[in-house]
């Protein structure tokens, strides 16, 4: 695998200013079960963190919460000091209480604090991209974005991001601060966020999938996805990654995973080419 393949994906400009491989690489499968605790191997981790930056890619997305306190420190370990032109995107405003258990807490004093303990974690003076985790339904939306605005106005945060928003709470977003990116989950199989994906497109703001290689039957015996893998000598992970790549020119796939292999395999996608038939014939029936 050529060194640098992630790049054959092509760039986006992040807030207009920062170009990112579009291509990236998410760390939540860095981490033990239910995102839970440290991985089984920390030394795979490290290595599938530094074949990542080798193979092009220079957008990682992270979380506080992913261990919790388990990827940061690992991208720290494994890269730093960091290349010039690598983005760490991480967020908070999801508390942990145990494996799989999610709680948001939006209340300003607390996103500023994990700002600040994310900035040790990852050794930085500045965090590139720093997303609101979720909502927290329980503090105005304005409180929430407006400490991120404190922050960047500080120079502690460079661009503020969103996840899982509808299209109504970005509009909402936007009259507080400049959203560079939002984070929703959207795949071959759930594309309920199209209108956000649109909205996001049309606004110049980056569109980050996450959970991007769900397929569902489509990859099973006889469906579209293996079919047009066959075809493409590919496998059914690399089409859903290229359709995803070809939906949107703003569209970042940020797949994860704990293997090397499974990494290469992820990023070869960047030079699949699907034609005007691939694309139609997986979009429509993911429409259905």
């Amino acid at each position: 695998m050529g060194v640098g393949i992630a790049t054959q994906s092509g760039t986006f400009d992040l807030g207009g200013e920062r170009t990112v491989t579009r291509l990236g690489y998410g760390t939540m499968q860095l981490t033990g079960p239910g995102v839970w605790g440290d991985p089984k191997d920390p030394d795979e981790a490290v290595r599938v963190l530094r074949r990542a930056v080798e193979l092009g890619v220079n957008l990682l997305d992270t979380a506080d919460s992913y261990g919790p306190v388990v990827a940061e420190p690992l991208i720290k370990r494994a890269l730093h000091p960091y290349p010039a032109d690598l983005v760490i995107a991480t967020k908070a405003g999801l508390t942990r209480s145990g494996p799989d258990d999610w709680r948001a807490v939006g209340r300003p004093e607390y996103l500023r604090q994990q700002a600040e303990l994310s900035l040790r974690h990852l050794g930085v003076e500045r965090i590139e991209l720093f997303q609101l985790h979720r909502i927290d339904p329980k503090v105005p939306l304005a409180d929430q974005v407006g400490e991120l605005k404190l922050l960047q106005q500080e120079g502690k945060i460079a661009h503020i991001g969103l996840s899982e928003v509808s299209v109504q709470e970005l509009k909402a977003a936007q009259e507080t601060a400049v959203i560079a990116t939002v984070q929703n989950r959207y795949n071959l199989t759930d594309r309920s966020s199209e209108p956000l994906l649109d909205y996001a497109e049309e606004q110049g703001i980056g569109f980050i999938p996450w959970f991007p290689l769900a397929t569902g039957a489509l990859a099973g015996e006889g469906g579209p996805l293996r079919d047009i893998a066959a075809r493409l000598d590919a496998t059914p992970s690399q089409v859903a990654l290229a359709w995803l790549l070809h939906r949107s020119p703003v569209m970042l796939p940020i797949p994860g995973t704990s293997s090397v292999a499974h990494l290469e395999d992820n990023l070869a996608a960047a030079e699949l080419k699907l034609s005007d038939q691939d694309l139609a014939e997986l979009t429509a029936v993911t429409a259905d």
